[in-house]
């Protein structure tokens, strides 16, 4: 039995998640349990940095890699200490993404995880995606190896978080891409609106869909695009955002929640899924799974809180673990890399 911590930055900046799990085979089968897990807050000078690292000059952002990576590695002593908890093996950190251009070999996600080492004296593993770029792949999504091995019993699992990202199982392959801005887009408008997020989809309940708009955005090129492919911070500020003109912040929340239930309900009826298993802060939005629902037959399962919020901390752990054990932990199929992987650098 393996006891890990994985630490989740997502790119809506809901803040640090921290989920220490312990990890066992059955009969060769993954087995895991998660011990404790919580989200703290980001204070608002860091999480403006984050917001705005994409705008740095290259020495403000050497910077803020070193000193978000030590502030990681107290948050991870702060947590064993205060919550009492048996050993710990390893810490898996994915880091706060800035770049993502996958196309040209490149991806970024800071927070050293040396500063994590040396602040908590535990082995760490970081950068888990820049192998992958560089082997050709997307460096996304990566959570599907454990999609595969931890939750087997779903046709597919969807996340919903910064972006939605689906994997499921075709032709004995587990196939994977992101499939539409989420929380990266709603969070912004409702930002607007003197809230961090739109709570139970609230704002775009009230709203007023604009069906010009929301064509725009279906026939956007990246849909009609084979998998696998990956989405980024970038793409949104090219072909999403320059679409808002100055409407009403809760119609723009209308359109854009039918626009991600129109997207994945898509890909769920394409593939005929029975199954899904939804996670991720967006699954609280009852609004857009409601638009969801009524757009499938699919199941959506919608599981316990801990693996709603932390699923894919949960498996940045299992990616560390597979990572110490020498053990592919990255998927072809999923990123498009010419080969399945073990990636990871540990400090």
């Amino acid at each position: 039995m393996i006891t890990a911590i994985g630490l989740m930055s997502g790119t809506s900046l809901d803040g640090l998640d921290i989920c220490l799990a312990q990890f066992w085979k059955d009969n060769s089968c993954w087995k895991f349990k998660i011990i404790n897990a919580e989200t703290i807050a980001y204070p608002d000078s860091l999480e403006n940095q984050l917001r705005d690292s994409i705008h740095l000059s290259s020495q403000e952002l050497l910077a803020l890699n070193s000193s978000y990576g030590f502030y990681l590695g107290e948050k991870v002593k702060e947590f064993i200490s205060e919550n009492n908890l048996p050993q710990v093996n390893l810490v898996a950190s994915h880091g706060h993404t800035v770049f993502h251009q996958p196309k040209r070999q490149f991806t970024l996600q800071i927070g050293d995880g040396r500063a994590i080492k040396l602040t908590t004296g535990l082995p760490v593993v970081y950068d888990f995606r820049s192998q992958d770029v560089l082997m050709g792949g997307n460096g996304a999504p990566l959570v599907p190896i454990g999609d595969e091995y931890l939750f087997p019993d779903y046709n597919a699992c969807i996340n919903l978080g910064g972006f939605s990202n689906i994997s499921f199982t075709s032709e004995n392959k587990r196939i994977a891409f992101d499939v539409c801005p989420v929380n990266i887009i709603l969070n912004k408008l409702s930002r607007k609106l003197s809230q961090k997020f739109d709570e139970n989809g609230d704002f775009a309940r009230k709203g007023k869909i604009d069906d010009l708009l929301l064509k725009k955005l279906n026939s956007l090129d990246f849909y009609s695009q084979n998998f696998p492919k990956s989405l980024g911070i970038e793409w949104c500020n090219t072909h999403i955002f320059p679409l808002f003109e100055d409407e009403d912040p809760k119609d723009l929340l209308a359109t854009f929640t039918e626009h991600i239930a129109c997207q994945i309900s898509e890909v769920i009826n394409q593939f005929q899924l029975k199954k899904v298993l939804l996670t991720g802060g967006g699954t609280y939005n009852t609004f857009l799974v409601e638009k969801l629902q009524n757009k499938t037959k699919a199941e959506l399962v919608i599981p316990e809180k801990d693996i709603i919020d932390f699923k894919e901390a949960l498996i940045f752990a299992f990616m560390g673990v597979l990572r110490l054990n020498n053990e592919i932990n990255v998927l072809s199929s999923a990123t498009g890399s010419y080969k399945d992987h073990c990636s990871g650098i540990i400090a």
